[in-house]
């Protein structure tokens, strides 16, 4: 499923750009669903509840209120991970999308050859960024969540929650199999406790600190994860 945002203070700007997607994205067999926004302000309000439930936006540079650039950056502080796309209406716009790590520009009214290109490099960008990110799905919807962004996760029975440095997310998992996942850079340091490596501070005797917080070790994980964990804050 690929979550996209349209961003344009222009109804017609962004219904046009909604079929244009979809019209391109259907017959490949792309699922989609478009979130549409009227202004940079709804949008960043709406992501500060919302991080990691987009993956593309198409973002118009020229809006009242927060400009594109202004709502880039917004964005690009909640969520690092996210695609962006600019959308402008003038012929002469030099681009200048370096600082918040944009994918490209389009020209209004889109143009098939064009918004067919860019869609092409979404897919693959998030095809070959897979593993930086992991995918939690609870009945809220599906979640992108960056790796580096965890500090751990905590399991009571089969009820997982993923800390991470901005909210919290809980979802139905075993623990073992979020581990699986996840991979090599977290580290399992008790049976309800599976921890990023880099996001430990210290280590203390039977317990590790992360953002202030003090987790236990137990005596089951106790080597294996303390040999872990030294030799990532070592590096």
């Amino acid at each position: 499923m690929l979550r996209i945002g349209i961003c344009d203070d222009s109804a017609e700007a962004r219904l046009a750009l909604r079929a244009a997607v979809s019209r391109l994205l259907t017959p490949r067999g792309v699922e989609h669903t478009v979130f549409e926004f009227s202004s940079g302000e709804g949008l960043t309000g709406w992501m500060q509840k919302h991080a990691g439930e987009l993956d593309l936006v198409f973002l118009d540079i020229e809006m009242g209120g927060m400009d594109g650039m202004e709502t880039a950056k917004a964005l690009r502080a909640a969520d690092d991970g996210l695609l962006i796309v600019f959308v402008t209406g003038y012929s002469d716009f030099v681009f200048d999308g370096y600082s918040v790590g944009a994918l490209g520009y389009l020209m209004k009214p889109p143009q098939d050859a064009q918004l067919d290109e860019t869609l092409s490099r979404a897919l693959g960008a998030l095809y070959r960024d897979a593993d930086k990110a992991f995918l939690c799905r609870n009945s809220e919807g599906l979640y992108r969540i960056p790796k580096k962004t965890i500090r751990y996760f905590y399991s009571d029975r089969r009820l997982v929650t993923c800390v991470t440095d901005t909210r919290e997310y809980t979802f139905y998992a075993r623990l073992d199999d979020v581990a699986e996942d996840v991979g090599a850079a977290f580290v399992r340091i008790h049976q309800r406790y599976l921890v990023r490596a880099g996001a430990v501070d210290r280590i203390e005797g039977g317990e590790v600190h992360i953002a202030g917080q003090t987790l236990p070790v137990s005596r089951k994980y106790q080597s294996e994860a303390l040999i872990a964990l030294s030799r990532a804050m070592l590096e």
